[in-house]
C-alpha cells in the first residue's frame, strides 16, 4: 500500500467544510476520476471511478465519524483496496485546515504505474485544491449529515 497525505486551508468555517465533505454524491464535482458516489446508508457508499481509462466499482464503509473533526473509511468490496481519513481543524472563525490521508493498494497496471510515477499523489493534491475552490465558490455547504459513527458500531 502507498500512503498519500495532503492538506489544504479553506476559507470557510470548520462546520461548513465538514458538512460539505459528508455530501458524498458531490465528490465528482471536485475529485478527478470519480464518476459517481451513491450513499447506500449512513455508513456505506458505492463508488464508480475511472483511472487511466480503467473503470472500477467498489464499496466503502465509514468506520469513524465525529462531526467537525474526522471521517475515516475503508473499502469493503469491489475492485479497489484503500482506507483513509479526512480531518478538519479550525484555524479561526472563517478558515479550516482539511487534511486527507489515504492508504491505497494499486489493483491494476494503471494504478501501479500511477503510484510509481506520482500520478495518484498529484491527483489527490488536485482534488484537495478543487475542494477548496468548490466550497469557497459556494460559500456554504450543499447539505450535511451530523451523525456520529464510532469504531466497532454495527
Amino acid at each position: 500500500m502507498s500512503t498519500v497525505k495532503e492538506s489544504v486551508e479553506v476559507g470557510v468555517p470548520v462546520r461548513t467544510a465538514y458538512d460539505q465533505w459528508t455530501q458524498f454524491a458531490e465528490f465528482p464535482n471536485f475529485m478527478e476520476g470519480v464518476e459517481e458516489v451513491t450513499q447506500l446508508d449512513d455508513r456505506h457508499n458505492h463508488w464508480t471511478t475511472k483511472f487511466g481509462g480503467v473503470r472500477r466499482e467498489f464499496d466503502t464503509e465509514i468506520v469513524d465519524q465525529l462531526p467537525d473533526e474526522r471521517i475515516s473509511w475503508r473499502t469493503v468490496s469491489g475492485d479497489t483496496r484503500q482506507r483513509g481519513s479526512v480531518r478538519f481543524e479550525r484555524v479561526d472563525d472563517t478558515h479550516t485546515r482539511v487534511e486527507l490521508v489515504m492508504d491505497v493498494e494499486p489493483s491494476g497496471a494503471a494504478e501501479k504505474i500511477g503510484a510509481m510515477t506520482g500520478t495518484i499523489d498529484r491527483r489527490i493534491k488536485g482534488d484537495m485544491q478543487r475542494f477548496k475552490e468548490f466550497i469557497e465558490e459556494r460559500g456554504g455547504e450543499s447539505g450535511a449529515w451530523r451523525g456520529r459513527i464510532k469504531p466497532g458500531d454495527i
